[in-house]
């Protein structure tokens, strides 16, 4: 990944879907030969010269302060996600001093293993910043069954959802699903570019999804801590599951997410329904070796 093109790509496109009357300018003519703001405009209304704008947008960020890239985050209208992006963006290695470089965790603890198997009544699972799922409890592996029936390991979601029909059929609102894991790996990338295997599972997604390749290139970026999943599980049927994810400050890179419903629901029976089956699937496979 290009440093200053993945930066002339972010703020193009962040330019381009504002309108002057988003912005709050006057739209003077009636036809304008840019997609949303020009430079110019994005420079007054960020507090720089149009020279100084037009060398950030070709990639320069390197010296930007944080005034500046506070000034550009307003004038683009940048949601909390997209402000954390440009500041990654901004102290990428090469532009200016970074930390050092992170490698995508790839265990777990086992002190982390008991706390996801004390939670016996919520689905639990631990992934990396590359969405790979590293740990789960029972009720977490029997949710995840569909994905877990790929033979790789670990598991991915993102691969899931681009590369696996089974994914259209296990999420509900399948197209929210794909564009959220596609902005949610388009972040982790301004965060940590120079993790080989993150590089490598976005040069395998983009080689064999054209639909994840259109939603990689709109550069959008979000964070993932709270919401509702809508799944459908072949044993159980459909459940409305609320989530909640949570960074582990002691493991940099790995984040515990727990799934569950709402009381008196159907999606609670359910999730009764599959804490069922998963022990007797638990129980088949013992009894099968």
């Amino acid at each position: 990944m290009d440093d200053r093109a993945e930066i002339q790509a972010f703020l193009s496109s962040r330019r381009a879907r504002l309108t002057p009357e988003q912005a709050g300018l006057p739209a003077f003519g009636g036809n304008r030969r840019v997609k949303g703001l020009r430079r110019e405009e994005v420079a007054l209304l960020a507090g720089v010269s149009v020279d100084y704008y037009v060398r950030l947008e070709r990639g320069n960020l390197a010296g930007a302060s944080d005034s500046v890239l506070d000034g550009l985050a307003r004038a683009l209208h940048l949601d909390e996600a997209e402000r954390d992006h440009l500041f990654g963006l901004a102290r990428r290695p090469g532009l200016r001093t970074a930390a050092p470089r992170r490698t995508a965790a790839r265990r777990v603890r086992p002190a982390l293993q008991q706390v996801l198997d004390a939670i016996i009544d919520a689905p639990a699972w631990i992934r990396n910043d590359r969405h790979d799922l590293l740990a789960a409890n029972r009720m977490a592996r029997a949710l995840y069954s569909p994905m877990l029936a790929d033979p790789r390991r670990p598991a991915n979601t993102a691969r899931f959802i681009y590369l696996d029909p089974a994914s259209r059929r296990f999420f509900i609102d399948w197209d929210k699903a794909a564009d959220d894991i596609a902005a949610i790996l388009r972040s982790e990338a301004g965060r940590n570019p120079h993790d080989k295997a993150f590089t490598e599972l976005i040069g395998e997604l983009s080689t064999r999804s054209e639909t994840f390749r259109r939603r990689w290139a709109d550069h959008n970026v979000r964070f993932h801590r709270t919401g509702v999943k809508r799944l459908h599980h072949p044993a159980v049927g459909d459940l409305e599951l609320n989530f909640e994810a949570m960074t582990l400050p002691s493991d940099p890179g790995l984040t515990l997410i727990v799934y569950t419903a709402a009381p008196d629901t159907p999606s609670a029976d359910s999730l009764r329904l599959l804490s069922t089956w998963a022990v007797t699937q638990d129980h088949d496979r013992s009894t099968s070796i």
